[in-house]
Parts: C-alpha cells; sequence; structure tokens
C-alpha cells in the first residue's frame, strides 16, 4: 500500500506542473490579446523584444495547449484517485494531509480556469469574430 502523504505531495507537485503549462497558455494567447485591447500594442511589442522567447508560444499554440490538456487530463485523474486515500491516524500529519489536498485542488481548479480562458482566447474568439 502506498504512503498516502506522499502520493498527496506528488500530486501537489503534479498539479503545480499543470498550472505552470495553464499558465503558458495566458502568456500564449489571452495577455498579447488583452494588451492589444487596451491599447497597449506597445508595451506587447516592448514585453516581445525583452523576451523573444515568448513569440514561440503564440506560434506553437497547438503543443502548448496538448502539454497542458495532458497534464490536467493526468493531474485530474492523480486528484480524483487519491480523494479517497487515508490521512494518517496522527493528527498533526492528519491537518498536513488534509491541507495538501486543499491545496492539491486549488492549484488543480486555478490551472483548469487558466486552461480554459487561454482555449477560448486562443481558439474560439479568432473563429467568432
Amino acid at each position: 500500500m502506498s504512503d498516502p502523504m506522499s502520493a498527496l505531495t506528488r500530486n501537489v507537485i503534479l498539479s503545480a506542473a499543470t498550472l505552470l503549462s495553464s499558465a503558458g497558455t495566458l502568456v500564449c494567447c489571452v495577455l498579447p490579446a488583452i494588451l492589444v485591447a487596451l491599447g497597449a500594442g506597445a508595451a506587447l511589442a516592448g514585453l516581445v523584444t525583452a523576451i523573444p522567447q515568448l513569440v514561440w508560444f503564440s506560434e506553437h499554440k497547438p503543443l502548448v495547449f496538448g502539454i497542458a490538456f495532458a497534464l490536467l487530463i493526468a493531474s485530474g485523474g492523480a486528484t480524483w484517485y487519491s480523494r479517497r486515500l487515508a490521512c494518517p491516524t496522527d493528527p498533526v500529519a492528519a491537518r498536513s494531509c488534509q491541507r495538501l489536498r486543499r491545496i492539491n485542488v486549488a492549484l488543480y481548479s486555478v490551472a483548469l480556469v487558466s486552461f480554459a480562458v487561454g482555449l477560448t482566447f486562443a481558439f474560439v474568439l479568432p473563429k467568432v469574430m
């Protein structure tokens, strides 16, 4: 039987990686669209000049979204699997276990929302406009 604390720690790390990849979808598609919509095209040009790697995200949107989606699926499955794992009987370890579960769910939720917003800006709005 696996240790619930190590499984929860792995899930938190997986959720953090998922959040990071979902943030990549925001950088790729939401940030430029919002800056241009607000009339801050010069700020966007300055940002791209300062960090030219940002252009790579926009050029490889399907790859960025594919990786983020795969991580969302893996993280969601791990979260679903670990939801019923027993926490330790030690009160301190049990509180830590419950805190890790809440952190995991919060990270996953933020990643899911970030992915949905990025997907909307990258693929849905260009078709509508």
